[in-house]
């Protein structure tokens, strides 16, 4: 979630002079901010809209893990569109596909509506974070208090945090709950592209459109690394999703809560930890980072597992925020391996591989959990879904035990 930070460092090197004032830098994030709150806004109402349009469990499921695959398919194709033609463009595209995907919902009356918002949502996400976090490198400069990263990263995870939260009050407090959230996400995401074109363009270099398929690398001197943090980081994005898909369907058939803030704020839990453990990365070594994240996913799977079990909202919160910490973690030292050892050359094509790992992750695994959900029901499924996650942790921090006898 953090790929343009990498590539906004590689593409703009040393930035001159800031351009743009308080303004325009507020328009830029905040469009990044309304853009991925869209992308989260549904959660809320995704048992609304299976009573509507009447599916099954399954459906919500793969409704989300389409967006996973739109940002996937934009990041491969469109991963450098802000350099050939500018961040501005590509911030108005970005807004204008968010408040399109807004307005799909807000009309939306059967399945193939929502899987088109969603798809158009995933590109939305692909186009505004390489685009947006570029922007703030170049309109912050050198010598800016607030570090672009770290302003793209609360842009970034604040509106993954806020966007189901946002919904799901919405849903409770305002009439027509399948159409008010849309038509207040719509509005924002209107003003944003309003305030893009206001901020004017930050990168004065152009090199021309071109349209190219980004290719994957995994680079051959951190591949064992590279692999670890990318299944650490992997499993947490699995857990994500599951919690993305799911958490409402939780909160209604299994704590029998008729509303839907509690699902937004489960949510926003997982989001907000995992902006938090991108922060406290670096105040971690190297070598202690990813065992510290894999002992993080282990305890948020048991105490997901546990929650499913017990029917405990406390430890669905505490399973989210664990998980989130330990997703951030490993994301920031996936990130930290590929920019300090690996080939500068391939950084781009190292990134985009490494999310695309991710949101693979994201996508894939709330689809089987779907499929359990229909064979056992959503707590067996929860269960096991839980071990899997636990599982695969624990493979990573055997590995890293091996190598490090290995080479002590």
């Amino acid at each position: 979630m953090e790929i343009a930070t990498v590539r906004a460092a590689e593409r703009t090197g040393s930035p001159g002079r800031p351009r743009g004032g308080g303004p325009a830098l507020f328009g830029v994030v905040f469009a990044f901010w309304i853009t991925m709150a869209g992308t989260t806004a549904p959660t809320a109402l995704y048992p609304l809209y299976g009573e509507e349009f009447g599916f099954a469990p399954f459906t919500v499921t793969v409704v989300f893990a389409v967006y996973a695959l739109g940002v996937i398919l934009g990041l491969l194709v469109f991963g450098r569109l802000s350099d050939q033609v500018g961040r501005r463009p590509v911030l108005v595209a970005a807004t204008l596909l968010s408040a399109a995907a807004a307005a799909v919902f807000l009309l939306a009356h059967g399945l193939p509506a929502l899987f088109a918002a969603r798809v158009v949502s995933g590109f939305s996400a692909a186009l505004v974070t390489g685009a947006a976090t570029a922007s703030l490198t170049e309109r912050l400069g050198p010598h800016s208090r607030v570090g672009p990263a770290t302003l793209a990263l609360f842009a970034n995870m604040g509106g993954l945090a806020c966007g189901t939260l946002l919904a799901g009050v919405l849903a409770d407090l305002a009439p027509s709950p399948l159409r008010t959230p849309w038509i207040v996400l719509l509005a924002l995401a209107s003003v944003a592209v309003l305030a893009v074109l206001l901020a004017g363009e930050s990168s004065p270099h152009r090199s021309g459109f071109s349209p190219r398929f980004q290719p994957l690398r995994v680079p051959a001197e951190i591949r064992s690394d590279f692999l670890r943090s990318s299944m650490a980081a992997g499993a947490g994005f699995a857990v994500l999703g599951v919690l993305t898909a799911v958490t409402g369907l939780f909160v209604g058939t299994v704590l029998h809560e008729p509303g839907h803030t509690l699902t937004g704020l489960v949510v926003f839990a997982a989001f907000a930890c995992t902006a938090l453990g991108q922060l406290l990365v670096r105040a971690l070594r190297p070598a202690v980072a990813l065992p510290v994240a894999c002992a993080g996913l282990i305890t948020a799977a048991g105490l997901i597992g546990a929650a499913m079990a017990t029917g405990s909202l406390a430890l669905l919160f505490a399973g989210s925020a664990a998980d989130g910490l330990a997703t951030g973690i490993a994301i920031g030292h996936g990130l930290g391996t590929i920019t300090t050892r690996g080939a500068p050359r391939h950084r781009g094509a190292s990134v985009s591989t490494f999310f695309a790992v991710l949101y693979s992750m994201l996508a894939v695994p709330a689809i089987g959990v779907g499929v359990l959900i229909r064979v056992t029901g959503l707590r067996p499924a929860g269960g096991i879904f839980s071990a899997a996650v636990a599982a695969l942790a624990l493979g990573v921090l055997l590995s890293l035990v091996r190598t490090g006898r290995r080479t002590a």
